[in-house]
């Protein structure tokens, strides 16, 4: 006798701005999506997300969990499960939010910070996101935007594309157009957040 075992795919979204991420997670979360498999990594150069939204205020190069429960995360309503900083090469201080706290903490000290493979890239690849993609995905959070990752089930896939682009998730492959005409080729972590390529 065989079990069929549950498959997941990675969703990936990303957003203009935290508020927009905040409310297609909350939609995600309100249409049978656990808390567990959302997480969402948005830059916060000047630390203002992490005083909003109950986290410690320090960067570091690990982790730094803040609040976890109640409002952790505004409209979110404190689901997910935590809330830290951390900083990634290139991109600054980030607030992380659900297991994408653990996986970014971890790849950062695993692979060393200044490691092409660390940050928010290798974490990504851990999740079977191809390195060019992820690499995409980590642009855009270098550049201001919020990213959000389901961990989807099989049968919600569509599903939760469908949150994702309902509540503004940018459509990836004009942003690359556009970084590409202003001579943007790849992510590079050695470059800081303002820097031309």
């Amino acid at each position: 006798m065989t079990t069929d075992i549950p498959q997941s795919k990675t969703v990936l979204g990303l957003f203009n701005t935290f508020e927009s991420a905040q409310h297609a997670v909350q939609a995600l979360i309100d249409n049978g999506f656990m808390a567990d498999n959302v997480s969402l990594v948005a830059h916060d150069p000047q630390q203002h997300l992490v005083k909003q939204y109950g986290g410690t205020g320090e960067s570091s190069e690990s982790t730094t969990v803040g609040a976890t429960g109640g409002a952790v995360i505004g409209g979110i309503s404190g689901l997910l499960a935590s809330i830290g900083t951390l900083t990634i090469p290139g991109i600054g201080p980030v607030l992380a939010a659900g297991s994408l706290v653990t996986a970014l903490g971890a790849t950062a000290l695993g692979a060393g910070l200044g490691a092409a493979a660390g940050g928010i890239v290798g974490a990504l690849v851990g999740l079977g996101i191809s390195e060019e993609e992820a690499g995409s995905f980590a642009e855009g959070v270098r550049q201001g935007g919020t990213l959000v990752i389901v961990d989807a089930a099989d049968g919600m896939v569509d599903r939760a594309y469908a949150i994702l682009n309902e509540h503004g998730a940018v459509d990836m492959n004009e942003r690359i157009a556009q970084w590409r005409q202003s001579g943007w080729t790849a992510y590079d972590s050695r470059l800081s957040p303002h820097e031309e390529q």
